[in-house]
């Protein structure tokens, strides 16, 4: 029986999944070169050639696409083993990869996961913050963060944090010689911020609601982003008016740099959620990640309406928007 090199496959897999060298031989703790020799090792000793490289890109041949279907998930189950061995240690261990926004990751990821890692310093949490829709399992997440109506059904979601509203606001320099928008479809005459998905590329469509009456309006203006920050600053620089979930605009919105419009079109929906593959078998350390994340509505104080104990939230499956 012939014996083969395990690394070398191992770096062919990584190199077809990044479709770079570059990225590659980061994640592998490499040089390039050594990596390019490995591969061309392999390719050698097979007599076939498994990667297509040109100056920009790198893809995987017909071949190179069998192997990489053929033993790539093997190398992904033999990760998942030796993290579960982490099982029989004292303490919980491992790492865990979130992919997630800036903004969910200042205000809740960071400050909920704080204290467990100072209690279990064994237990490692990789962010990786982006405003695009990641496939976490082509992408090789152990979870992904996002507003419950984007989660395909069969995820498994669990809240973390509460129902949102989204906001219509912008500064009073830009109002100045400027009529108050009164409902959705006044936003056409005016210069709005776009927010471009990475995703796709397509642009937001702004979305409004009052007393079950929807109102979708396409906008446009000068400036378009494609990060949640930059569009804040673009709204306070006067560049236009800016719609994102409120607690995106919260403090300036409370100290009076932005002007909210729109208010009453801007109806509850459901929140952040922790998602991840239903077929998921969780290591204890995900497990401690997801509990330490997961969120309960308050409970009402006593003489309020409610004030009737409520079970803390659990797991559901959320459906797609139609």
């Amino acid at each position: 029986m012939v014996r083969r090199n395990l690394n070398d496959l191992l770096s062919f897999v990584t190199v077809a999944r990044e479709g770079s060298f570059t990225r590659a031989a980061a994640l592998l703790g490499v040089t390039q070169s050594a990596l390019s020799q490995a591969i061309s090792g392999l390719e050698a000793r097979l007599r076939i050639r498994l990667l297509t490289r040109t100056t920009r890109s790198v893809s995987p041949t017909a071949a190179g696409e069998r192997l990489l279907n053929a033993i790539g998930h093997r190398f992904d189950e033999i990760e998942a083993e030796l993290d579960e061995l982490t099982e029989l240690r004292d303490k919980p261990a491992g790492t865990v990869r979130i992919t997630c926004g800036d903004h969910i990751l200042r205000t809740t990821l960071l400050p909920r996961l704080a204290p467990l890692l100072q209690e279990y310093p064994d237990i490692r949490v990789e962010f990786d913050v982006s405003y695009g829709l990641r496939d976490i399992v082509a992408d090789r997440f152990d979870a992904g963060v996002r507003m419950g109506d984007t989660i395909d059904k069969d995820m498994i979601a669990v809240p973390i944090g509460p129902r949102l509203r989204m906001a219509a606001v912008a500064s009073p320099a830009y109002f100045a010689g400027r009529p108050v928008p009164r409902k959705p479809e006044d936003l056409t005459e005016h210069s709005c911020i776009g927010l471009r998905f990475p995703t796709h590329g397509g642009l937001y469509v702004w979305e409004f609601e009052r007393r079950g009456v929807q109102r979708n309006v396409r906008v446009d203006g000068q400036v378009i982003l494609n990060s949640t920050p930059h569009i804040v600053l673009a709204a306070l620089q006067g560049l236009g008016i800016a719609f994102l979930p409120e607690e995106e605009f919260a403090p300036h919105i409370e100290e009076g740099p932005l002007l909210r419009v729109l208010e009453d079109w801007c109806a509850p929906f459901a929140g952040y959620y922790l998602y991840y593959p239903s077929r998921r078998q969780p290591s204890t350390a995900f497990s401690l990640v997801v509990d330490a994340l997961r969120y309960s509505e308050p409970r009402p104080g006593p003489g309020k309406p409610g004030g009737a104990s409520r079970k803390a939230a659990r797991p559901l499956r959320i459906k797609p928007s139609p």
